[in-house]
């Protein structure tokens, strides 16, 4: 591994641990930052595949006492049941659509300039969203019903298109249908365990061709490296909640969407969608 690539991997690693779990988009600075970093093409596909797995463990490993508590408690606690169940139907609108649409929009959507401007509708979003005044109708995941978790289902849809956020959908769309900040954190955390797990599983076996024994030293490092940051990222989340809003991760996503606006508009920057590629 030449220092060019390690630095790379390194960075990428980084960005994928930090943002994945934060409502600002890891899809989106993904392929921004893969695109400055030049880094493209059908090896960079299976990366993005291996160091999401990274930071899907750190949610897994942070929250691995409910985890425990619940399968433990699924064949007698009627708590532990509803809660699996709701995960399951939040689940399934992500299984179909993604099926459906997600090559269609990884084709045409996948570039930095779709990402800048979800990025900026995203941050407006959420600053509405926080303005609002909220009415806290669920007070913790345990209290969700079926509903709840099938309204939050579809809108955790709305983040194959990049730039929108995996967990700003879901965290967001919580709040908007009544879940308390931390109900719907957490939630989204769990939400984001079957949906990552079942992607990556879904888009390996899909490009099982790609992954190639030579590159294993890339992976292993990209993966050690997502770990870590999102490890930090969601222990980071979860402190910054208890006492803030989500407007500063608003303020953050539009400023950071109408700066590569900006770079595009005066050609400051020649974004070639090259992640994508």
């Amino acid at each position: 591994m030449d220092f060019w690539t390690l630095f790379q991997v390194l960075i990428l690693g980084a960005v994928e641990g930090l943002t994945e779990f934060l409502p600002i988009s890891s899809t989106g600075h993904q392929i921004i930052v893969a695109d400055l970093l030049e880094f493209g093409g059908e090896r960079a596909m299976a990366f993005n595949i291996i160091i999401q797995l990274g930071a899907i463990l750190a949610v897994v490993w942070e929250f691995r006492p409910k985890i425990f508590e619940i399968v433990k408690g699924l064949p007698t606690e009627r708590s532990a049941q509803r809660f699996t169940i709701n995960l399951l139907i939040a689940f399934f609108p992500a299984v179909i659509l993604g099926v459906l649409f997600a090559d269609t929009i990884h084709e045409y959507l996948f570039n930095p300039i779709t990402v800048a401007v979800a990025l900026v509708v995203g941050g407006i979003v959420m600053l509405w969203a926080e303005q609002r005044s909220h009415v806290v109708s669920v007070e913790h995941v345990d209290d969700m019903r079926w509903s709840d978790a099938l309204k939050i289902g579809f809108v955790q849809c709305l983040a194959m298109i990049p730039g929108t956020s995996r967990s700003g959908s879901t965290i967001i769309g919580g709040l908007l249908f009544g879940l308390s900040r931390k109900a719907a954190t957490e939630f989204s955390f769990f939400l984001a365990m079957p949906t990552m797990v079942g992607a990556a599983v879904y888009s390996g076996y899909k490009y099982r061709d790609l992954f190639q024994p030579n590159d294993l030293p890339v992976f292993a490092l990209g993966f050690v490296t997502a770990f870590i940051f999102a490890m930090i990222a969601v222990r980071g989340l979860l402190k910054f909640i208890a006492n803030h809003s989500y407007a500063a991760f608003a303020w953050y996503r539009i400023g950071f969407g109408l700066l590569i606006l900006a770079t595009w508009l005066f050609g400051w920057v020649n974004w070639t969608a090259a992640a994508a590629a």
